[in-house]
């Protein structure tokens, strides 16, 4: 059976959708921005805001006791595809390591933010 879960750790959805989801043995994340859980601000930057972003992808993985290391796939959205494409890399390959999950990256209109990151990953045995 599907589970679905919201955390406190993670800025409150905008709509009527979960932070996680799990089934069998895989485990969806729900997309999410730069905003801080607690203070909903957004910081200035790609670079920055894909540390944002990916410390609240990490939040919502640790809410099933995952991490990082646990991603198979990853989708990216990008205000600025071309412009921001390579801050964006540097950052998130800093971030995954030697770890390479495959990945989607497209250009969005994301409304006010840089980028928006969603994974899926494996559940740990």
């Amino acid at each position: 059976m599907p589970e679905t879960q919201i955390s406190p750790d993670l800025p409150t959805p905008a709509g009527p959708y979960s932070h996680v989801a799990s089934a069998h043995g895989l485990v969806w994340t729900a997309g999410f921005g730069p905003q801080d859980p607690t203070t909903g601000t957004v910081p200035e930057g790609v670079e920055a805001q894909t540390n944002a972003t990916l410390d609240n992808v990490e939040r919502a993985l640790a809410v099933v006791g995952l991490d990082l290391s646990d991603v198979i796939k990853a989708t990216v959205h990008l205000e600025h595809l071309k412009r921001d494409f390579a801050a964006f890399n540097s950052v998130y390959a800093e971030r995954f390591g030697e770890h390479r999950p495959v990945r989607t990256t497209v250009g969005s209109d994301l409304m006010d933010i840089l980028v928006e990151i969603d994974v899926v990953a494996a559940a740990r045995s």
